[in-house]
């Protein structure tokens, strides 16, 4: 199974790539990740990638496909997850290119969906302690005395970036640069629309249901 896997802040990407990377035994290819790790390696792209990073610009196109290539190249074939790559239909284009070179072609684009109110819901809830890192959710992980961690006794934190208005704004963000590429990727009929609204094993079958499950 090749499956790229889209969704805003809050829908739970990042859950149902792990979810599905041990169950179905697929690796989970984040390109933040693999930047880093390429650049540890000090690959040849990696170095490459390291000299911009290092004068604070982002890293050009061209150089984060070659460290996507080799990351896809190393895993042989064995199924994949791609997470947070491609972010512009240029990429998805370079990506689709690449892809055929492998002999690996997309079997989904999985995306999933989150209505907006219970996305700043989910994420406004968060608290994190500032002295012990401890995560909570005034929802499903309330501390036992209200905003005290259970932990070590801190006042919680609410992040600006958890703040409703700052929320909104992310998703607005997330929005205009990711529609134009889950269009192009509708356009080829691979784009499988998820409602990830409900249990996490529930989302899990959904997407598997969607994708076809005799592909994993």
């Amino acid at each position: 199974m090749r499956v790229v896997l889209f969704g805003p802040p809050g829908s739970g990407k990042g859950t149902q790539a792990s979810l599905l990377k041990e169950k179905y035994g697929l690796v989970h290819i984040a390109t933040g990740d693999i930047l880093r790790e390429a650049v540890s390696n000090k690959t040849e792209v990696g170095l490459k990638a390291k000299s911009y990073m290092d004068r604070g610009e982002l890293v050009p196109d061209d150089v984060v496909i070659a460290i996507v290539k080799d990351k896809l190249q190393s895993i042989g074939e064995v199924g994949f997850i791609l997470d947070g790559f491609p972010r512009t239909i240029a990429q998805a284009e370079a990506l689709d290119k690449v892809l055929v070179e492998l002999g690996k072609p997309l079997d989904a684009v999985v995306n999933l969906q989150v209505d907006e109110e219970e996305l700043v819901r989910r994420l406004s809830g968060r608290r994190v302690c500032p002295s012990c890192g401890e995560p909570y959710h005034v929802d499903s992980k309330p501390p036992k005395i209200d905003e005290v961690c259970d932990k070590c006794g801190a006042a919680l934190l609410h992040r600006e970036d958890d703040k409703p208005e700052a929320i909104r704004n992310r998703l607005r963000v997330y929005r205009e640069q990711t529609e134009p590429v889950l269009g192009y990727y509708a356009s080829k009929s691979i784009l499988k629309n998820i409602d990830a609204v409900g249990d996490i094993e529930q989302v899990a079958s959904r997407i598997a249901n969607a994708v076809g499950s005799d592909k994993f």
